[in-house]
């Protein structure tokens, strides 16, 4: 896999902001917080936190069904597990190639661009439900009001939401009307930006080919459901290592912090996002008053703890398989112009109706 200017630029805000996090806190303390820490307690965070691939592998069973109904769960599962393991130890992000690409040498039925493309729709219903129950964790009575910290975080929560809204009435514009979508914006693009029109174009028919899954009610309800349970079990990690570490916020806590990681890991940062996760759980803890050596110990303790176990997991699956990296930089290159080709035949083939075929992932 190259690393490029981004994997540099990433390594970087990585190393500031982790060095940002320990500028007033003792490693020695950190270590002594976490050696007095509760282990059954920690070790079953980490075990709580590790639930919760299983529970996106059998989302995307559900959000796969226009494609192909009744994939084998396991078969799933280890593209999942391979694709947050990647996440952790390739620059750039590269999971979500190696996730596609997994599912397609197990279920060589599942094109490449129809797996990659349903990704969109994964990311899209995390977003909703990460910041749907942040805001219940705000308006909830002992969410701290007042300080300087909380009423900037609340902001940017705030932006973030209405961000979000507009974003999804994009998403359902382009689900029951992508030719049209499609029209509008190469003529925007024609006259303001020409050289994003070709690229535009060519995202906007992936993301066209991937949200069939949002024109079923059932379906929709389904997927909201698991990814609510996804969520709700991966906050209830968070505040399982908030008691192992003595950390007596409320479950509220937990919903906000995962909230705030949840938009802040969208900068730029290293495999792991060591370093961003640290520096926002610190942030998020401080709103609630928790003192910053006893948050930067939980940080770091469940990001390690955490940390390991998928990536282990993934790691085995992933030579199991005969995977190589070199393969996932050959995906990225050649995947483009499969979503592509393969998203533009689905919209053109029921551009009639003005909407993609329910085959379409």
């Amino acid at each position: 896999m190259r690393f490029g200017w981004r994997g540099a630029i990433g390594f970087l805000l990585s190393a500031v902001l982790l060095a940002w996090t320990l500028r007033d806190v003792r490693f020695a303390d950190v270590w002594r917080e976490l050696a007095a820490a509760n282990v059954p307690l920690l070790l079953l965070s980490a075990v709580t936190a590790t639930a919760i691939f299983p529970l996106r592998a059998r989302r995307w069973r559900t959000i796969l069904e226009p494609v192909e109904p009744d994939i084998p769960f396991g078969q799933l599962w280890r593209s999942t597990a391979i694709g947050m393991m990647v996440n952790n130890v390739v620059p750039a992000r590269a999971g979500e190639i190696a996730r596609a690409y997994a599912l397609t040498r197990e279920t060589p039925r599942v094109r490449f661009s129809a797996a990659f493309a349903s990704l969109a729709v994964d990311r899209v219903f995390d977003a909703v439900v990460v910041l749907l129950l942040m805001f219940l964790a705000m308006v909830d009575p002992r969410f701290p009001r007042g300080s300087d910290a909380s009423r900037m975080v609340a902001n940017w929560a705030g932006t973030g939401t209405i961000f979000l809204v507009v974003f999804v009435g994009a998403l359902y514009l382009l689900v029951f009307f992508p030719a049209r979508v499609i029209s509008l914006y190469e003529a925007f693009a024609r006259r303001v930006a020409p050289r994003f029109e070709e690229r535009g174009r060519e995202l906007l028919l992936a993301f066209a080919a991937g949200l069939g899954v949002l024109r079923s009610p059932r379906r929709f309800a389904a997927v909201f459901a698991w990814t609510l349970l996804h969520w709700l079990v991966n906050a209830l990690a968070f505040w399982i290592g908030f008691r192992a570490v003595g950390i007596s916020a409320p479950f509220g806590a937990a919903l906000f912090l995962q909230g705030l990681i949840a938009i802040g890991v969208a900068i730029p940062a290293a495999p792991g996002f060591f370093g961003v996760f640290e520096a926002l759980a610190r942030t998020g803890l401080t709103v609630y008053d928790v003192d910053k050596t006893l948050a930067t110990s939980w940080a770091i303790g469940f990001h390690l703890l955490s940390f390991l176990p998928i990536t282990l997991i993934g790691a085995f699956y992933f030579a199991r398989l005969g995977l190589h990296l070199g393969d996932l930089a050959r995906t990225t290159a050649e995947g483009d112009s499969a979503v592509v080709r393969d998203s533009a035949d689905d919209v053109d083939r029921t551009a009639g109706g003005d909407h993609p075929s329910q085959g379409a992932a």
